[in-house]
């Protein structure tokens, strides 16, 4: 159950705004450890928005984001990222065994090469991407980069995953697949929380529902 010994996240009084349009409004939410928060609206309601804030990757103009472990308030928190594919310039010179390995560089000091490489391999075959793992991010498919972004996300085994549209592009065996991954995870404790268009097949997952469209309610 909810209670203050296990938040992780409190969003409190958060507004949003670009030149004089206003994408969030008064928003206030509570995350917890091992929530599962599938997050639905409107294009332009603000859903990637919100994720960007509570990664730090945009500023609010009004109003905080707060992280806590143990009770105690933290700087930050260890969280896997899926943005939407079309944030990312595929003719970057990259590679697909790169991008999902990129997952690891803040453990990279902690990690030997040897494991570093074990645990790419890992989730390369989790992704059904082993295959393409030399291939440049240019010549993949919508749904093969999707896969890469998605192992790139899980590789580290964060304590949060922050998902913005996962199956957008994917088919739908791997669709299957993913909602398997992520029932899995989120049984062993891994907070989610993820916007989606199609809620359909994640809806058995989750513990709450939320419906943005500038202002934060339940769906």
């Amino acid at each position: 159950m909810p209670s203050l010994e296990n938040k992780i996240i409190a969003i409190e009084d958060l507004w949003l705004s670009y030149a004089d349009k206003t994408v969030l409004e008064d928003i206030n939410l509570d995350i917890f450890e091992g929530d599962f928060l599938l997050v639905s609206g409107p294009n332009g309601g603000g859903k990637t928005s919100l994720l960007r804030t509570i990664l730090g990757l945009q500023k609010p103009t009004q109003g905080a984001v707060y992280f806590y472990k143990d009770r105690e308030e933290v700087p930050s928190l260890d969280i896997g990222y899926l943005p939407q594919k079309s944030s990312i310039d595929s003719r970057f010179p990259i590679t697909v065994e790169d991008v999902v390995a990129s997952g690891l560089m803040g453990k990279s000091a902690k990690q030997s090469k040897a494991i570093q490489k074990q645990e790419t391999d890992r989730m390369l075959d989790l992704m059904g991407i082993t295959a393409l793992r030399e291939k440049p991010i240019g010549v993949l498919s919508g749904g093969q980069l999707q896969r890469a972004l998605f192992g790139r996300a899980l590789i580290s085994q964060p304590e949060m995953l922050i998902l913005d549209e996962p199956s957008s592009y994917i088919d739908r065996p791997f669709e299957g697949r993913m909602v398997e991954i992520l029932r899995d995870l989120s049984s062993r404790g891994t907070t989610i929380m993820m916007v989606s268009h199609e809620i359909e097949p994640f809806i058995t997952l989750s513990n709450r529902n939320l419906y943005i469209n500038h202002t934060l309610g339940d769906r």
